[in-house]
């Protein structure tokens, strides 16, 4: 691994001591790859992923060809909005995953914000 993703682990780590998804309030953790994009939704309480999509995805394959840029993130933001409303979620606890909060990060978090998930 390189320099620049040992910073980003680091500061994961140092966000994950504070942010903690319970059943009521879940983690919405974010992975950024040169590519894609990655979303989940963690219940940290009982260990379990209630939530997960990328843009991989079916889903998000049938509205964007591409997956690494900030149309990208905020189209998959407004799906991932609706799937986690469908699961009767509304709040969530926002873990950005060691990135800057600017760029894809910020596009995808103010489209799941405008989706109505409150964070």
């Amino acid at each position: 691994m390189k320099r620049k993703e040992w910073g980003r682990i680091r500061r994961h780590r140092r966000i994950r001591k504070k942010v903690f998804g319970t059943p009521e309030r879940p983690r919405l953790v974010v992975h950024r790859s040169h590519k894609n994009l990655m979303a989940q939704v963690v219940d940290d309480l009982n260990k379990r992923v209630v939530l997960g999509i990328s843009t991989l995805s079916k889903a998000f394959r049938n509205h964007a060809p591409k997956g690494g840029n900030l149309k990208a993130a905020e189209i998959l933001g407004t799906i991932f909005a609706e799937k986690v409303k469908e699961k009767g979620i509304t709040k969530v606890v926002f873990d950005r995953g060691g990135y800057l909060y600017h760029g894809r990060i910020k596009v995808f978090a103010e489209a799941v914000r405008k989706g109505g998930i409150e964070f």
